[in-house]
């Protein structure tokens, strides 16, 4: 069928016409991690409004916005793009765009990404922020180069060094509201980076029969469920003390460390149980958790630096 066929076919079938278009925006969503990157956002909101003590600019929020959303979907999908192999491998992920084979030209998805990436870099330097442009490339940087290219397939501690993207974004945020490093944004940037191999670790724990088959040497697939276990609950452990500390700071104190120690209660018990029982169920349960578990960190962080 040609392409002038197509489109008289679409033209005489709305229904199918919908169905397309939504088909498309489901691929863009997973394509570049849409869900990801509004958690990335989150937390570089976050990183801001603690170094501005809630008085961020409009003018340095829509830059910050507008790059972070760039620099994180374009870093995205380039690791959909260089993964798109092991992608096909694993059943988690065999119908993202790329892996499926839904994208004609893959090559032009990385140069769109690339592009991405640039224009987001561009806009901090043009805006004078070159520490923002900074984290942005950094960020990126760590996800593509050091993450997705040299360390995911060749050691266990991929996503231990990897976690750093996700501090680089907290760090972007306070770095637009013109103080990157105060001690509060810095503590979040590494909260940040240990709670992202809980995060990980127990959706591979989940999923580990996918990386083996992948090839993909994640902790679950290099030590037994017990252990994987053990080292889940640490990281918890560690971002635990870590979220319960930024209530001394001055923006925050009862409002966030009160409902904080309740969800920390909550994620702690289900990673304990997790060592009891190592078993898919309860790691989906504590990836879920510890998703949760950063976002009511953020919501409180919102609150205590406006309110």
């Amino acid at each position: 069928m040609n392409s002038q066929e197509t489109i008289s076919k679409t033209k005489t079938s709305p229904q199918a016409s919908a169905t397309s278009i939504k088909d498309i925006l489901r691929s863009i969503v997973v394509l570049f991690k849409l869900r990801v990157v509004i958690l990335l956002v989150l937390s570089s909101l976050g990183g801001a409004l603690i170094a501005s003590d809630g008085k961020v600019s409009l003018s340095a929020l829509g830059l910050l916005l507008g790059t972070g959303i760039l620099s994180s979907a374009g870093a995205s999908a380039i690791n959909q793009y260089l993964e798109r192999s092991s992608d096909a491998l694993m059943r988690r992920t065999l119908n993202r765009p790329l892996a499926a084979g839904i994208v004609s030209n893959p090559k032009a998805i990385l140069g769109i990404a690339s592009g991405f990436i640039a224009i987001a870099i561009g806009l901090a330097l043009l805006f004078g922020n070159p520490a923002l442009a900074l984290f942005l490339a950094l960020g990126a940087a760590i996800y593509i180069g050091i993450y997705t290219v040299w360390l995911k397939p060749r050691t266990l501690l991929n996503i231990v060094i990897g976690g750093a993207a996700g501090s680089c974004a907290v760090l972007s945020g306070s770095a637009a509201a013109g103080n990157w490093s105060e001690p509060g944004a810095i503590t979040l940037a590494l909260l940040v980076f240990i709670w992202t191999p809980t995060h990980f670790w127990s959706l591979a724990m989940a999923f580990r029969d996918d990386y083996s088959r992948a090839g993909v040497p994640m902790l679950p697939t290099v030590v037994s469920d017990q252990a994987t276990a053990w080292w889940i609950a640490l990281h918890t452990g560690a971002t635990s003390v870590i979220a319960l500390l930024l209530a001394v700071h001055p923006q925050l104190g009862w409002i966030y460390f009160i409902p904080i120690m309740i969800a920390t209660v909550w994620m702690a018990s289900h990673s304990i149980r997790l060592i009891t029982h190592p078993e898919q169920k309860q790691a989906l349960k504590v990836f879920k958790i510890s998703n949760l578990y950063l976002g009511l960190v953020l919501v409180f962080i919102y609150i205590g630096t406006l309110v």
